[in-house]
């Protein structure tokens, strides 16, 4: 099982560290698009966190049920309004069985990436075929590899430059391991939280949804299904389970 980086120290103010994610230019183009794949059927959310996207999608008409490896972000999601909607399953999302199938399993904001191995994130498709009904769909919203940013010679690289916020990202490309290093100024003192992530390329995903027999329907650059291009910072993509 992959280690819970996200304690109540991360959970609690999850929101107030990275408030960006919280802004409706961000939210409501991710529930647009999530909502209309579901249709009327129901979404398993691996990596539910707090329920960013879950309770909103909860709110348009959507059954949601969610798997999450940290109590902290569980308890986070369940003091909010509206979670008694949300059912959730604390475990990890590579391997946790619900025990029935969703017309939609989703995973945003890089969650793919806190798997640290390749069998690991192999088990993840693997783990979403098996949740989705015929025709069902699996979406993944991930980062591409930053390492055209990276100086000559260097393995760092800055993703966050601000008054409220620094991240940097340390890059082993022997391991395609990236080390994410986050700094906060708090009342005059300095918070850090450090967790590793396994990079991975929209190819490789392809490859690892065919071994769970999934085919890819769509790729976009974003939720507003702006065109994946070469230059595209990251991606929003969408494998399909064959109809029976």
């Amino acid at each position: 099982m992959p280690e819970d980086f996200f304690d109540e120290r991360i959970a609690s103010s999850y929101e107030a560290r990275w408030p960006h994610l919280f802004e409706p230019a961000v939210v409501d183009p991710a529930v647009d698009f999530l909502a209309g794949l579901a249709g009327t059927g129901a979404a398993l959310e691996f990596g539910v966190g707090t329920g960013r996207l879950a309770l909103p999608l909860s709110a348009r008409g959507v059954r949601v049920h969610g798997i999450e490896l940290s109590p902290a972000m569980v308890a986070a999601l369940e003091a909010q309004s509206g979670s008694g909607a949300i059912g959730v399953t604390i475990g990890d999302f590579a391997t946790t069985a619900i025990g029935e199938t969703f017309a939609l399993v989703y995973l945003v904001r890089n969650t793919i990436t806190n798997l640290t191995t390749q069998d690991a994130q192999v088990e993840c498709f693997r783990n979403a075929a098996a949740h989705l009904e015929p025709g069902g769909c699996f979406v993944i919203e991930v980062y591409v590899p930053r390492l055209r940013r990276l100086p000559p010679g260097k393995t760092i690289c800055p993703f966050s430059v601000t008054a409220a916020h620094l991240g940097f990202e340390e890059y082993d490309v022997a391991t395609q391991i990236a080390v994410s290093h986050h700094f906060w100024p708090t009342d005059g003192r300095l918070e850090t939280f450090s967790a590793p992530f396994r990079y991975v390329w929209p190819a490789e995903l392809d490859l690892m949804a065919r071994l769970a027999g999934l085919t890819l329907r769509e790729r976009w650059s974003d939720w507003t299904r702006d065109p994946f291009t070469s230059e595209s910072d990251s991606h929003v993509s969408v494998w399909e389970k064959p109809r029976e």
